[in-house]
């Protein structure tokens, strides 16, 4: 059993859940559980989308500071494999992922945050890369998924200064794609989450590969990525079960298969 980071599932709805008080630093511990709760999230046939949430006080404050600040070059090069692999398996979980972004999505949280492919916000939460002010760069991503995300100028800006970014303008800067009153943050996720549940999982993973594959490539070989994703969904029983929901004009009931 996990100590600090929770999976469960409602209503086809998995939620990741931080737990390590007071600010869900992300120790090596809580690095290597938040991989294993995307593995069974991803896993799970039950869950049709997944919620990252840090609770009501906080998403994430970042990196334990203490943990890093007694390693050497040569522990940082083995820890820090890990740590991108243990990001790496949110980001690649085949389903729709919001993450619930209350307090502090700093460093290290905001690096979790940025692996989701949806962000709601609290009105007083800030997000950030504050590293720079620690003599050290981000490590777990934020150099590569945010300049993907906000564009080049505006993650170097966010890098190069450390700042924390205040809600609206993360909204405005689309660090994050919605922003709701403090309170009603989870609820917001899960009505967003709830709009994925009893689709054609099988099409959502493939148009969610078909994305961020094609993101890291050039045209020509993205489309041949799409192409061939659209092709295998003919094999599946959901693009039978949609088509014939379409002719007959019914509503489709996916089967996941």
């Amino acid at each position: 059993m996990a100590e600090f980071v929770s999976v469960e599932v409602a209503d086809q709805i998995a939620t990741i859940t931080l737990d390590r008080p007071k600010m869900n630093a992300l120790n090596g511990q809580v690095q290597r559980e938040i991989a294993e709760a995307a593995r069974i999230a991803d896993a799970d046939p039950e869950a049709h989308a997944v919620i990252l949430y840090g609770g009501e006080r906080v998403f994430a404050a970042g990196a334990d500071i203490k943990e890093m600040a007694g390693m050497s070059y040569a522990d940082m090069a083995a820890h820090s494999r890990t740590l991108q692999d243990c990001f790496t398996a949110v980001a690649r979980i085949g389903k729709p992922v919001i993450a619930a972004i209350t307090g502090y999505a700093l460093g290290g949280g905001c690096e979790l945050a940025l692996c989701a492919d949806f962000r709601v916000a609290g009105e007083s939460a800030k997000l950030g890369q504050p590293e720079i002010q620690l003599g050290i760069i981000p490590g777990a991503g934020g150099t590569q998924r945010l300049p993907r995300l906000v564009g080049p100028a505006r993650a170097k800006d966010l890098i190069f200064s450390g700042r924390h970014v205040p809600a609206a303008e993360a909204l405005a800067l689309g660090l994050v794609d919605r922003v709701v009153p403090d309170a009603e943050v989870y609820r917001a996720a899960r009505e967003w989450a709830a709009t994925f549940t009893g689709g054609p999982t099988v099409a959502l993973r493939a148009a969610k590969q078909a994305v961020d594959q094609g993101l890291e490539v050039d045209l020509d070989t993205g489309l041949e990525i799409e192409r061939l994703q659209f092709s295998g969904l003919f094999a599946t029983d959901d693009a039978k079960i949609g088509m014939t929901a379409f002719a007959e004009k019914s509503t489709p009931k996916f089967t996941g298969r």
